[in-house]
């Protein structure tokens, strides 16, 4: 029912809905995820924000009908306090709005202050469509989450979570304990699942970031090195320049999915992949790079992360040549294709660029249709969108 795991539990699906037995009740683990297409969908946000990406890697721990909330919520706080040296009061915490249990362990176990703990509602328009509230997907596992956030400071912008301002970059959810009680059936009821599981998700960059004092994502030591690499195949030497960020963010995915099996093409898997490369690509045109550049980002991304990965190792060359095939391909037309968008976008009524046009750069220059809504946001323009999926 996925295209790509998107999060560290899809493997264990079946655990939850107790029709597999794992032989265990407790493990924890790291699992490459990507989240550029369906339900979770970070690529339109890459490059505009401090913390999203396309590839990233989940972190987590988990419970088979084992331990539960006391533990977790113990376990967490201990590791991020003691072990990983977090200022206590730095750290705010939220639950959904009717679990009383989880508040309680926070306030009166943990001793987190009240003021520092937020009740989040159904806040996306339907019952159980919260923040706090975790779901897979439409249907299969699911159940109330609480979630770990941590402070930069005054000096960054943005509310606390539940505030008005909470989609800033001062308060970042660094870890989510889902309390996994509920199996979605297609009708949207909730079934009580076997045993109630724990499954927990930390984002390691978003960990990296808090751990070496840096705000943004991108300033930790794994993605500077590749922005460094990215700034010298472009010739940027404003290393904070977005498009950097963009470039270093793809090719981890791109490369990944690659590894994994995946080339590009016009269909499922492949499609997104096209969509990912080019979209790096055209960041790094809009950088002055007319020739090929974005295939060269593999061995660098090799060095930082073949020792974790030997498979990206093992298949480098394979990986180098997909990458570069599909450049060459779309470097044909993308210096065109961009002299036609700016007449597109200078016709562009009411600031929505029409449908009809979206496909034909699509059709005719291969602009997969994101991306040309991402171009047009640079504008301060949209996409009719629906209408673009016709001539």
């Amino acid at each position: 029912t996925l295209l790509f795991t998107n999060s560290g539990m899809v493997q264990f699906k079946n655990v939850f809905l107790g029709s597999e037995k794992p032989g265990y009740v407790r493990a924890a683990d790291v699992q490459r995820c990507l989240r550029a297409g369906g339900k979770h969908n970070d690529l339109d946000a890459v490059g505009y924000t401090a913390r999203h990406h396309t590839f990233f890697e989940m972190l987590g721990n988990w419970s088979f009908g084992d331990y539960f909330k006391k533990e977790a919520i113990a376990w967490a706080w201990e590791l991020l306090t003691r072990e990983f040296g977090l200022p206590p009061e730095r750290l705010w915490v939220t639950v959904y709005h009717n679990d009383d249990e989880a508040y309680a362990i926070w306030h009166q176990q943990i001793g987190v202050p009240a003021e520092r703990i937020v009740r989040i509602g159904d806040n996306k328009g339907a019952p159980y469509a919260s923040d706090n509230f975790w779901q897979m997907a439409d249907t299969g596992p699911c159940g109330p989450c609480t979630e770990i956030f941590y402070d930069h400071g005054p000096g960054v912008a943005g509310g606390p979570p539940g505030s008005p301002d909470a989609d800033g970059d001062r308060y970042i959810e660094i870890w989510n304990l889902v309390f996994m009680q509920f199996d979605r059936q297609p009708d949207g009821t909730l079934a009580p699942l076997p045993a109630p599981c724990v499954d927990t998700g930390m984002g390691l960059e978003r960990l990296a970031a808090v751990l070496q004092h840096k705000h943004s994502n991108y300033e930790i030591d794994l993605f500077q090195h590749l922005i460094r690499v990215a700034s010298e195949l472009t010739a940027t030497p404003d290393i904070d320049n977005k498009s950097l960020r963009v470039i270093a963010d793809h090719i981890r995915a791109c490369a990944f999915l690659i590894v994994d099996g995946v080339l590009p093409s016009n269909e499922g898997r492949g499609y997104v992949l096209r969509r990912i490369i080019r979209r790096a690509l055209r960041h790094g045109w809009m950088l002055g790079v007319r020739g090929d550049f974005f295939w060269k980002m593999v061995a660098p991304l090799v060095v930082e992360m073949g020792a974790a990965y030997p498979e990206l190792t093992q298949r480098q060359v394979a990986v180098e040549q997909a990458l570069r095939a599909e450049e060459q391909r779309f470097g044909e037309t993308l210096e065109h294709g961009m002299k036609v968008f700016e007449e597109v976008a200078a016709r562009a009524q009411g600031g929505m660029i029409a449908g009809a046009d979206a496909f034909r750069l699509y059709d005719t220059y291969g602009f997969p249709v994101d991306l040309s809504a991402d171009i047009a946001r640079e504008r301060g323009l949209t996409v009719d969108m629906p209408a673009s999926s016709r001539p």
